[in-house]
Formats: C-alpha cells, structure tokens, sequence
C-alpha cells in the first residue's frame, strides 16, 4: 500500500503560460531531472493527480498513482464516495496572458453537456476550484454590484453603445427595492445582449474605447490600464467589455478565492496554486481564440452580483497552528493547508482522514513520515511533490531557507 510516495508529475503548455522558468510551473517542474525547461515554451499549469489527461505517476516504480489507491490509502469512506479515485486535481498556474471570460457548470448541467457534446465538454462532472495566490494576482470573479455597472454605463459609453437599447433601459430602471428575480433577471438580459452583440457593432465600440482611453497613461491596476491591457492580448475581443462588469480583483499572496459552480471569471496574470474537483470542464465565452458557447454561459450563470471582498479567502490557522493556514471552502471534494515555516522550522501533522497532495513552493527541508513500526526521513525540495495516504502522520522541517508547502486534501 502507497502511503507516502514522491510523485512524477506533469505540464500542460497553453499560450496563456509565463516562459521557461519564468514559469512557476516551469520552475517546481524542472525538481524532475528529466524536465528541461525551454525559454521558448509556455509552462501554463502543473498538474498532480489522476487526471487522465496528465495523470501523476508515483516516483520510484513509474506506476500511475491511480492504480496505488486504495480504501486504506484513500480512507473507506473517500473511496466509496469517489469511486476508488482521488477526488481533486491540484494544479500550479502561471499566467502571463489573460485567460479566458469562463464558467464551471454544476454536476447537473456537466453531466448533460458531457452527453450531447462529448467533444467539447470530455468529463461528465462538475468544477468547483479555488485559488491561493503565489505571487501577486489578477482576476475578474463574479459580477459587479448593479449600481456599480450603471455608473460603468455612463463612464464609459462604448461599452453602453455595445448593448442593445431595451436591455440597457430595462436594466438602469432596476431599482434596489425590485426582487431578486427582477434583478438578477435584467443583468442576464443586458450580458446576454453584450454577448451576443453583433462582432462588427463590438469592434468599433472597442475601438473607440481604447483610442480614447490611449490618448492618456494609467497607472498599472486601474481599470482603464486593464482595458488597455486586455485589448493588447486580444484585440477588439467582446471579453474586454466584461471588465467592466465582472468584479476586478487584485490578491497578495496566501489570500485565495473560491469560485461555485456557474459563476463567471478569469484569471488575469500572476502565480497561483488551484485545486478543482476532478474535471477539465469550461464554458467559454471570451478573451479566447477556443470555442466560445455563449448561449450555454449566458443560460448557465446565477447573476449573482455584488463587491468581491465576500469571495476572498485569507485562510485560518489550521488546528491552532502558527504556520500553517486552512482554506475550507463549502464542497465536498477539497481543502486547501497552506504550512510557511522559517528557518530551521518545523510542524507536526496528525493523520488526515482522506488522502492529501502536497507541493513545496519555496525552500527546503525534511519529512519524517512512519514506515514499517520506525521512522522514515524524506528530502523534501523546490518542487517536491508527494502522495500522503490517509491517516498517515507526517513532520515538516525547513532548511536554512524556510519552507512553504501546499496540501490539498478531502475527508
């Protein structure tokens, strides 16, 4: 039985990824002696699991950690919820370019496109993920407030003239005492006219917008130099108008976001560690040159709206710790401990009930796990990435650097 195995694990290289060993993924891949990192290829996501698409395989035999799992590894009650499987895929990302105007769907409406678009949608499950920042990190999470969107209407009247008039009309008569239907049912209407705005009619309007807002500098991070910025990785895209009604976020590291399914996004630039239930499922609408399925985007979303600060997360200490922080969010297949230790630091951890993944992110040390009624000590590096089984107890010790680690787990 696995119950604490280093893992081989592998990169996925999209357009949208930070170079060579800009890369954070590039950097933590290349702890593998057979990595090479190439300054001309895109390192976008690492990824640790059992995904078929880049399954982990455990480091001493080359086994696909698919095939080690077990009840005892996974715990009874994990194994028989999740088919014998690993319930989460844990991923690093690095972004240089923005992805793209996204949503997840829920198991329900996964489970439909999986059955009548097998090539578009590959799995049949739903997407919950959330996001711990590594570095300083940009995205657009959820809508704006409404009143937020109608000041945006008159600022900047491009993005007005791109809406079709019933649906801008209908939608700033909405009043703060109107239901929740009412409201949330003119947001649909006026992003459903946004979407679906002829290409032509969206490329003037955009056009016109950033020729005005050129003809003056803005500091990095306004929503000016945002628009700017967006246009200049994909110009005249529908999916820069969606700046100015999605939420514009800015992270520090050790903050994270948690996004539900049917809620729209995307991730601007930065580092991150993400950890999703096991499925590659998007919906795509903008800021791509992919497929975009705006009618099921449009159909899918919640329209719930309001300021961002709800959605952050900034951890909590993890059983008391002082070093390492618990990221909960409300599903069932993940959570997310975040250990920093510093120099010469060290934690001990009780057995988790489930399995776990863990990566290190900066530093070095040790792990001492037990194995076979005595005690067993690991090289844990940059890039280290391991299999911890359940109710397997493991002791982290930082060199002389300090040590941050990542470990996703379910219970």
């Amino acid at each position: 039985m696995t119950s604490f195995s280093r893992l081989r694990v592998k990169t996925q290289s999209y357009e949208w990824g930070r170079f060579g060993k800009d890369s954070k993924a590039g950097e933590l891949a290349a702890a593998d002696p057979s990595f090479a990192p190439d300054a001309k290829t895109p390192y976008a996501e690492l990824w640790m699991g059992t995904h078929p698409n880049a399954p982990s395989l455990v480091w001493d035999t080359q086994a696909p950690l698919k095939s080690v799992l077990t009840p005892e590894n996974l715990s009874a009650q994990v194994s028989q919820r999740f088919n014998g499987d690993l319930p989460f895929l844990f991923k690093v990302l690095s972004i240089q370019k923005a992805l793209s105007i996204q949503a997840h769907p829920d198991k329900k409406l996964a489970e439909d496109l999986f059955k009548r678009f097998p090539n578009v949608y590959k799995d049949n499950n739903h997407k919950p993920e959330m996001t711990v920042a590594l570095t300083d990190f940009e995205a657009l999470i959820g809508f704006r407030a409404i009143p937020e969107i109608v000041v945006n209407l008159v600022k900047y009247p491009e993005f007005a003239a791109a809406i079709g008039v019933q649906a801008r009309a209908d939608f700033a008569s909405v009043k703060a005492t109107d239901s929740e239907t009412v409201q949330k049912d003119s947001l649909k209407a006026l992003f459903k006219s946004l979407m679906e705005q002829d290409a032509a009619v969206i490329k003037t309007q955009i056009r016109a917008l950033i020729a005005r807002l050129s003809s003056t500098k803005h500091s990095v991070g306004t929503t000016e130099e945002l628009l700017v910025r967006l246009d200049s990785q994909f110009p005249s895209d529908v999916g820069i108008f969606c700046a100015l009604l999605l939420n514009y976020v800015k992270l520090v590291p050790g903050e994270a976001i948690f996004l539900a399914a049917n809620e729209p996004h995307a991730y601007i630039s930065g580092d991150c560690v993400e950890c999703m239930a096991a499925s590659d499922n998007v919906v795509r609408s903008g800021l791509t040159p992919k497929f975009k399925d705006v009618s099921t985007l449009v159909n899918m979303l919640t329209y719930n709206n309001g300021p961002a600060e709800s959605q952050i997360l900034k951890g909590v200490p993890y059983q008391s710790s002082a070093t390492s922080f618990l990221y909960d969010p409300p599903i069932e297949e993940f959570s997310i401990i975040r250990t920093s230790l510093g120099a010469a630091g060290s934690e001990s951890f009780k057995g988790i009930n489930g399995p776990s993944v863990l990566i290190v992110t900066s530093g070095s040390g040790s792990a001492i796990v037990p194995e076979a009624g005595a005690s067993k000590t690991h090289e844990v590096g940059l890039g280290y990435v391991f299999f911890i089984g359940a109710n397997v107890e493991v002791t982290i010790s930082a060199g002389s650097s300090g040590l941050t680690a990542y470990r996703a787990f379910c219970i």
